[in-house]
């Protein structure tokens, strides 16, 4: 019985077993099987993804392949475009012209463009692209002046114009404005020393975007040996009208996008103060937009305002006539076929350009030139409308003494110029010579303002002079102002007489602040350093003085006096055809 139960327990015993390893075996198998079935999913993946990969790989490799091509083309185009060139210039103009309207549209009508008038552009990529270019590229302004500049055999107007114009704005006029200049020379050697001059003298203004300066490029005009002479003019005159037709077609094409006015100008002429806002203003009082042209000058080409829209309109008219007339008639003739009848008479037609052509006066420019851009052509042509312009400016100075060693010219002396009565005028200038202020009583000045040339001659100006002034207690500017820094550098270069020089003329113009460690002035002195080419005028002075409240004056100007006396704060104008001393201090 024992036994049966032993025997009983050990086959319960193995049963028991060999269940548990047969559950463990199943698990094991079943866990085994969770695992293949990972690996074989992320097998599947990672095959899926070598799949994309190749596929992306393949698709990019033909894009290369085409990039490739696209490159092998072009560089194939343009050896080919270089050899149709060499072909293309054998070939005449009207050769070239049908074959560029054969290819240069799809459609059987085509609209004529610049190419069917200038045919010869098409020969270059860049004949339409200026060859120099100064300027910010300003847009978005009122008014755009074009002033047309070519080299001329005697004497060149075009600083002088510039600075009269640019004299002439504010500071918000400035920055509604564009002064565009075209310096109208196939030579690009000349262009580029012009461009370069013009960059030297009026650096702020190009900087700010007022000046641009653009030359065209050698290839935009035509061979102008091939000119028919007309109406009786010989063949450099009727050169010289064809070309001046281009460059004011170049001109109005480059500024039309940048303002909603555009004023055409010479080379040769002088603004009237206010001009800018006034020319605005009259554009904009007109009762109705079918005015064609607003005129502020009665001669010639200067002072004509067109509508932006409308230079489209006129570059178009004078390209297809620009060899036959000259601008002016090419003006006129626009207005007859805009709204004059055949059937009426010429009456008639008159008062319907009339309304298209609409003359301010008094005018606003005047031309002062006097050798035109036609060599050996001298005019002396002057507005009358323009109206008689004062010379000088006069302003109420301080007593003092004035001494010069320039030879006087007639009774234009520097007296009559200091007490406000007449311009000083003096033969030419050699080095060391000098205009002199010596003050009757010490002054102190906080700016300065001097001013050569005028409106007749403005090119009678100082060139390489400077301004100069003697503290009246020169013990003290040393200390305070002639030195600065750790090192004591000389901060402004002093004379042999005691002068301290801290100014020089630019453009005939010359001004600046005056130090105030310099306190009272005892004299101002104008120095000429180099040889002058002409002659000069000195117009207006200005000089600007402290406060009446002012207590900055160093110990040495209150030992003058123990009631000092300082007038209200003013500027000192002399110009060379004016003298002034405004807003003057002086102590007793």
């Amino acid at each position: 019985m024992r036994l049966r139960n032993v025997s009983f327990l050990t086959v319960l015993l193995f049963g028991l077993c060999g269940l548990v390893s047969l559950s463990w075996y199943t698990a094991f198998s079943s866990s085994r099987g969770d695992v293949v079935d990972i690996y074989q999913r992320e097998f599947l993946a990672l095959r899926e993804r070598l799949h994309s990969a190749e596929q992306e790989n393949l698709r990019r490799s033909k894009e290369l392949n085409l990039v490739l091509e696209e490159i092998k083309r072009a560089i194939a185009e343009k050896q080919a475009l270089r050899d149709i060139n060499r072909t293309w210039s054998s070939l005449s103009e009207e050769t070239r012209l049908k074959l560029w309207n054969v290819s240069s549209s799809k459609n059987v009508l085509q609209l004529p463009s610049i190419f069917h008038h200038l045919p010869h552009l098409l020969n270059r990529e860049d004949s339409l692209q200026p060859a120099v270019h100064l300027g910010q590229g300003r847009t978005g302004v009122s008014i755009v002046m074009g002033v047309p500049s070519v080299k001329r055999e005697v004497h060149s107007y075009l600083t002088d114009t510039l600075s009269s114009l640019m004299s002439e704005l504010s500071a918000a006029e400035k920055d509604d404005c564009v002064i565009v200049v075209l310096i109208a020379e196939a030579d690009q050697q000349y262009a580029s020393s012009v461009a370069d001059n013009l960059k030297r003298l009026f650096p702020a203004e190009i900087q700010a975007g007022l000046l641009e300066v653009v030359s065209p490029s050698v290839h935009f005009y035509p061979d102008f040996s091939r000119l028919r002479e007309s109406f009786g003019d010989p063949k450099e005159r009727v050169r010289w009208r064809t070309k001046q037709n281009l460059d004011y077609c170049f001109l109005m094409m480059y500024a039309q996008s940048k303002g909603t006015y555009y004023v055409q100008l010479e080379d040769d002429i002088v603004a009237r103060p206010n001009y800018f806002t006034t020319m605005k203003n009259f554009a904009l009082q007109q009762p109705s937009e079918e005015w064609m042209i607003l005129e502020f000058s009665q001669l010639g080409f200067i002072g004509k305002m067109f509508k932006s829209l409308d230079l489209s309109l006129i570059v178009e008219f004078m390209l297809m006539f620009y060899k036959d007339k000259p601008i002016d008639w090419l003006l006129d003739h626009i207005m007859w076929v805009k709204v004059c009848n055949p059937e009426k008479d010429a009456k008639h037609c008159d008062r319907q350009k009339a309304n298209l052509r609409i003359r301010f006066k008094p005018s606003l420019f005047q031309h002062v030139g006097t050798h035109s851009s036609l060599a050996g052509k001298i005019q002396k042509l002057k507005d009358k409308d323009f109206g008689k312009q004062t010379l000088h400016k006069g302003h109420a100075n301080p007593l003092a003494e004035v001494t010069t060693s320039l030879k006087t010219y007639q009774h234009f002396t520097l007296e009559k110029a200091y007490l406000g009565e007449d311009f000083f005028w003096a033969f030419t200038p050699v080095a060391g010579d000098f205009i002199r202020i010596r003050f009757f009583t010490p002054v102190r000045i906080e700016r300065y303002f001097f001013r050569s040339g005028n409106i007749e001659h403005p090119g009678d100006k100082l060139f390489n002079t400077s301004v100069e002034v003697l503290p009246f207690d020169n013990i003290q500017a040393d200390k305070e102002a002639l030195t600065e820094g750790r090192e004591k550098t000389p901060k402004y270069h002093r004379t042999e007489d005691g002068f301290i020089r801290i100014g020089t003329f630019q453009n005939g113009i010359a001004e600046g602040e005056v130090d105030p460690t310099f306190g009272p002035l005892e004299a101002m002195r104008l120095s000429v350093i180099t040889d002058s080419p002409v002659w000069v005028i000195l117009s207006e002075q200005s000089e600007s003085r402290l406060p009446l409240s002012d207590t900055s004056a160093p110990p040495s100007a209150k030992l003058l006096t123990s009631s000092p006396l300082w007038c209200n704060s003013a500027t000192f104008w002399l110009d060379l055809a004016t003298a002034r001393l405004s807003r003057w201090k002086t102590e007793h």
